[in-house]
C-alpha cells in the first residue's frame, strides 16, 4: 500500500512563521513564505494577508521556482 502525499491544506496557518522575499519592495508590497511542518510551503500577499494563502507541495513549489528562475513571469 503506497500513502499519499500530505495534503498541505490541513495544516492550520495560524502558528506559522512566515519570511518576506527578498525580493520585497521597501514597502513591502511583495509575497511572504512560510514552511509548513510537513515540508510543503504557502505564500500570501504581504499587503493584503486576509485574502489567504496559496499551498504548494514540495514538487509544486520546486516547479514553480524553477519557472520562475527560467524568466516564466
Amino acid at each position: 500500500m503506497t500513502s499519499s502525499p500530505p495534503d498541505p491544506y490541513t495544516h492550520d496557518l495560524a502558528a506559522a512563521t512566515w519570511r518576506k522575499s527578498s525580493a520585497s519592495a521597501a514597502e513591502g508590497d511583495c509575497i511572504e513564505v512560510a514552511s509548513l511542518p510537513t515540508g510543503e510551503k504557502a505564500i500570501r500577499d504581504s499587503k493584503n494577508m486576509g485574502l489567504g494563502a496559496l499551498r504548494f507541495t514540495c514538487a509544486a513549489w520546486t516547479a514553480f521556482r524553477r519557472y520562475l528562475r527560467d524568466g516564466g513571469f
